[in-house]
């Protein structure tokens, strides 16, 4: 892969969110506006970092019942008048099932830490430090203060390790014999949280301080992956889940002090988020780091976290994916990370029925697109009835609006004959019952599913790498630098359109009409694939639905002429 040239930043591209929010209003005015427009105008990982040598002195005995988060492995030290500290930087590894975590003894950080079971785009496991980035900024779990500073930088350094015999948990201690500063780590052998506790003193006095994760976090070869970053915290004074990009932070770190059930940082499908004990307040900062990373040499802003804002810290760690039933088993408020959008009411049965499709028939999730799409689709057949009814109305018509159109043409707006065109063609509609607007209610009806869809594939972590056919991950657009998938949805689109009685009067409508396929395919070119697909198989259906009304559906019954409009001023005999 090439990387991008360090000399100057790239063009931002649109977000895929900002994509949807320009379609979904564009669709509404084409929809709504145009047809009501016609008729008032008269026209109708980093290479693996290799585990050293373990310290073989071991943590400081605790009671059988406290983990290294507890207020027994906390407990502030009184001032220690002997330097505490290594000789030389060494890296410690903790494996788990799900983890492989490499420490620093420089700053007692995470240098990298990977995600077993999730894969990035070469195939290797998931690194969730940006470690360029981290260079420049400080790598996760250094500390920030705000106030009050140590005699010394903790960040850079050299703590004393003291891995603990099970290989599960680690302890750093470090003392200039007036700083005294302590950080401890136990990970679970299978399972996303970790316990971590923190002390820092000076001259016996502790000093407030936040834990940082820095230089973004997660999957950084997404498309657009700074703005899929945040730092998000959950509000429990509000139950107001209150999330902050790195934008927001554009002119300093931003701070907040509540009592939140968690805070952290996430992007589109992993968070790394921070659970204080009950009833605790819990500062969170928020901060905006311009940094590159391993697959762009230009710096961009990237969101930043620090938490915590008290002397001893001690918090519980859930590192890993917004998988629901993961989420929910931690802490019942940690599954409102997963963003169901506005319409969340659709989008949630919605994946629940995907999953249950995916695990019960096909086993994969292409294939339960394609079938809860026609599912979807056959179940608004009554509507897509009464549309296609509406508009073989419409082409009835068709005679009738011609002779009005060649009536007045070149008549220009200005001219009061206008507006007696405009009134022979609404006498027309209600002559011969037809709602001009009829056809487009089953279609804004479809939006909330599309709508809904594309949360689904945003941001439920199933979807990440789910493949179907030549698709490598439906949640992404396709790696093709041609997108098949749209552009055979442009196709279908052209088709239908060619399908569908033609219901417009005016020849200028329908020519504009004729490049609503193109239209959509662009919008459509770089969203996720599995969207792409949902709105494939509605045009596939439709078609099907259009071939079986046009060879089913009676001879087009003729059209009752509008009256010519009485002038005003004159009465009727």
């Amino acid at each position: 892969m090439n990387l991008p040239s360090s000399k100057g930043k790239a063009p931002k591209e649109l977000s895929n969110e900002t994509r949807m929010v320009i379609a979904f209003i564009l669709m509404g005015l084409i929809l709504v506006a145009t047809p009501f427009l016609y008729r008032r105008l008269g026209l109708v990982p980093p290479e693996q970092p290799k585990k050293t040598a373990q310290v073989k002195s071991a943590a400081p005995r605790q009671p059988a019942n406290a983990s290294p988060a507890s207020p027994a492995a906390s407990e502030q030290s009184p001032p220690d008048a002997n330097p505490i500290a290594a000789a030389a930087e060494q890296t410690f590894t903790v494996d788990t099932d799900l983890y492989h975590v490499v420490f620093s003894n420089k700053g007692a950080v995470v240098r990298s830490w990977l995600l077993k079971k999730f894969k990035n785009g070469a195939g290797k496991p998931l690194e969730l430090v940006n470690v360029r980035g981290s260079e420049k900024t400080g790598f996760p779990f250094s500390f920030g203060f705000r106030g009050q500073k140590p005699s010394v930088d903790l960040n850079s350094v050299l703590w004393s390790a003291q891995p603990a015999a099970d290989d599960l948990s680690i302890a750093f201690e470090f003392s200039d014999g007036r700083t005294v500063a302590k950080k401890t780590f136990a990970f679970e052998r299978n399972g996303y949280m970790v316990q971590y506790a923190d002390d820092v003193a000076l001259n016996g006095a502790g000093i407030r301080h936040l834990v940082e994760w820095r230089a973004g976090f997660g999957d950084i070869a997404v498309q657009s992956a700074a703005s899929h970053q945040e730092t998000v915290r959950y509000d429990d004074s509000r139950g107001k889940l209150v999330t902050q990009a790195a934008k927001a932070a554009k002119n300093g770190p931003v701070y907040e002090t509540a009592n939140d059930a968690f805070a952290g940082i996430e992007d589109q499908y992993f968070v790394a988020a921070f659970l204080p004990p009950q009833h605790t307040a819990l500062e969170t900062g928020t901060y905006s780091d311009s940094v590159p990373t391993s697959l762009n040499n230009s710096d961009e802003a990237y969101p930043g976290v620090g938490v915590g804002g008290d002397a001893r810290n001690q918090l519980g760690l859930y590192v890993g994916p917004k998988e629901l039933n993961a989420l929910r088993k931690v802490n019942p408020r940690l599954q409102d990370v997963i963003d169901w959008g506005f319409f969340g009411i659709l989008a949630k049965p919605l994946f629940i029925v995907l999953q249950w499709m995916n695990s019960t028939f096909v086993h994969n999730y292409g294939w339960s697109i394609v079938l809860l799409t026609i599912a979807i689709t056959m179940a608004l057949l009554p509507l897509k009835i009464a549309n296609l009814r509406s508009m073989r109305k419409m082409q009835a018509l068709q005679p009738e609006m011609n002779l009005i159109n060649d009536k007045y043409k070149g008549i220009p707006m200005s001219d009061p004959r206008s507006q007696q065109k405009q009134q022979e063609i609404m006498q027309l509609y209600k002559l011969n019952g037809v709602n001009p607007m009829g056809g487009c209610i089953p279609m804004l009806i479809q939006l909330p599913f599309l709508y809904a869809f594309w949360k689904v594939l945003a941001v439920t972590i199933e979807m990440r790498g789910a493949p179907w056919l030549w698709v490598s991950d439906l949640s992404q657009p396709e790696h093709f630098d041609i997108h098949f998938l749209p552009l055979i949805m442009i196709a279908s689109g052209f088709l239908l359109q060619r399908m569908t009685p033609m219901t417009g009067g005016d020849p200028n409508q329908q020519k504009i009409m004729q490049f609503m396929p193109l239209i959509w395919g662009f919008f459509f070119w770089n969203l996720a694939s599995g969207l792409v697909l949902y709105y494939l198989t509605s045009n596939l259906v439709s078609m099907a639905q259009q071939w079986i009304f046009n060879q089913t559906a009676p001879p087009l019954p003729a059209a009752v002429p509008a009256k010519k409009p009485v002038p005003k001023g004159r009465k009727t005999a």
